[in-house]
Parts: C-alpha cells; sequence; structure tokens
C-alpha cells in the first residue's frame, strides 16, 4: 500500500469508468474506489518530499510535446489477482515518461521493466471464478473508445490521491 506522499503520473480517462464499474458490480473489493478510471503513466513519481520545480516543469512540457489522442480499448488482460485493459495508444506517451526519469521503476517493478499501458480494472482478484467474471463483465464492454486530454501530477494525501496539477497535452501550460 502506498504511503502518503507518494506521487504518480497519470491520464485520466472519465469514459472507461463503466469499466471498473462492472468490476465494483461483481465485487467491490476489487475497485480502488475514489480512484477515476486512468493510466499510469508514472508510478510511483518522484516523492512529494523530493519533487521539485524542475520536475513539475518536465512533467508539463512532456504532456506538451505530445497531441491530445483518441484511444480504441480493446483488450483485457489477466495477471496473477490482476485484471486491466491494454491501452496501447499511450504506450509512446507512457515510454517516454519513463525515459525522462530513468531511475524510476514503474509499479517497483512488479511487471517488469516495461509494463504495458493499461486501465487497472481489478486488484485483488484472487479468486480465478471472480477475475474471469471481471473478465468476462469488462470484455463485454469493450470496444471503447475515449479521449486523453491531459496528464495530471497526482499525490497521495491522507484523503486519498489528490490532482496537484493538470497539464493540457499537446499545449505549453505553466500555470
Amino acid at each position: 500500500m502506498p504511503e502518503p506522499g507518494t506521487t504518480a503520473v497519470v491520464i485520466v480517462l472519465p469514459d472507461a469508468a463503466p469499466l471498473l464499474d462492472a468490476a465494483w458490480r461483481i465485487d467491490p473489493a476489487l475497485v480502488r474506489r475514489g480512484v477515476p478510471a486512468h493510466v499510469s503513466l508514472l508510478y510511483p513519481f518522484v516523492p512529494e518530499s523530493a519533487l521539485t520545480g524542475q520536475d513539475e516543469e518536465g512533467v508539463r512540457c512532456l504532456a506538451a510535446s505530445f497531441p491530445a489522442a483518441d484511444l480504441l480499448l480493446e483488450e483485457v488482460v489477466t495477471a496473477s489477482g490482476f485484471v486491466a485493459v491494454t491501452v496501447p495508444g499511450l504506450q509512446p506517451l507512457v515510454d517516454a515518461f519513463r525515459a525522462q526519469w530513468p531511475g524510476l521503476r514503474p509499479y517497483r517493478g512488479r511487471f517488469g521493466v516495461r509494463p504495458a499501458a493499461h486501465v487497472t480494472v481489478a486488484m485483488g482478484a484472487d479468486d480465478p471464478t471472480a477475475a474471469a467474471h471481471v473478465r468476462a463483465a469488462v470484455g463485454s464492454l469493450l470496444p471503447l473508445r475515449t479521449r486523453a486530454a491531459a496528464v495530471q501530477l497526482v499525490v497521495l494525501t491522507k484523503e486519498g490521491w489528490q490532482s496537484r496539477f493538470t497539464a493540457p497535452l499537446g499545449v505549453l501550460d505553466r500555470s
């Protein structure tokens, strides 16, 4: 479980919320409530206590260097206790963030050195039957179209994940 002060760089995909809702209907314990459907570009990111203006500017500039993108979500993947939907259209952006901060290990190495861009749908689906039901429910909602428009730097607080700032894709915004 991450500690307060943990940060992440994400793209929230509101159109993908029905995927999480489908998993929640099967077993609410599998879905992190209060965490919207998103793709993590870099998690964990620089801890909040070590975050610099240069890191924030790097996030903004990298976001500005990629255009907003229409995405098609089509494939459900599973791994031990984990159900996700791949988002291959965001892989170049994920790779760019990882290249910008090469010292950070995505997901602390849990999914290898280059995990695929994905929306996590369910975690802790250790019961194969529950995982199969989630996979089937989510699969019935695909293909799903969505749009990536902005990157968010989020921080875990005692109250949950909070946005520190949002940087639009394709537009340099230094606010």
